[in-house]
């Protein structure tokens, strides 16, 4: 599945990203071969993991430890009516399986603690959370390395999380 060579239905699919020369075929390959980590599969978390899916990316975790209610359905976009009360975790990796089934899913539901973070971080390459979950809930320093996340905003300009 995440082989680096892109497959002929493959290369239909992402046919308007490899034409990109700032993406291209090289581009699409390492988007195949990427692993994204999304904690929380919620308001912020439904629409990345849809976009990720879509372009291609190879591996997406997905870490939350909610049930989809009703009251989800207005902003978390992936979750739908028939998956209330179904595990946000599995709501989603079967939407990303209706988007793109090349993705591989790995769900991991529980509530991710600041002891379970590094360790499952440094299975990805990038990470992305909302930044009160990061920040403010966790109590993590901004300074650990952990790859990358896409909320963070650079080394240079953060010390410590209060």
């Amino acid at each position: 599945m995440n082989n680096a060579a892109l497959t002929d239905e493959e290369l239909e699919r992402y046919a308007r990203h490899i034409v990109l020369p700032e993406i291209g075929g090289p581009g699409q390959q390492k988007l195949k071969r990427s692993r994204v980590l999304v904690i929380g599969a919620g308001g912020l978390g439904a629409p990345v993991l849809e976009y990720l899916a879509a372009a291609g990316v190879g591996t997406l975790g997905i870490v939350d430890d909610d049930d989809v209610s009703l009251s989800n359905l207005q902003r978390q976009v992936i979750h739908g009516s028939d998956t209330i009360g179904m595990a946000k975790t599995d709501s989603a990796s079967a939407a990303i399986m209706r988007i793109n089934p090349n993705v591989r899913v790995e769900p991991h539901r529980f509530r991710l603690t600041a002891e379970d973070a590094p360790a499952l971080v440094a299975r990805y390459d990038v990470s992305s959370t909302a930044p009160t979950i990061s920040r403010r809930a966790m109590r993590w320093p901004m300074h650990a390395p952990w790859k990358r996340s896409l909320w963070s905003p650079p080394r240079s300009a953060v010390s410590t999380a209060r």
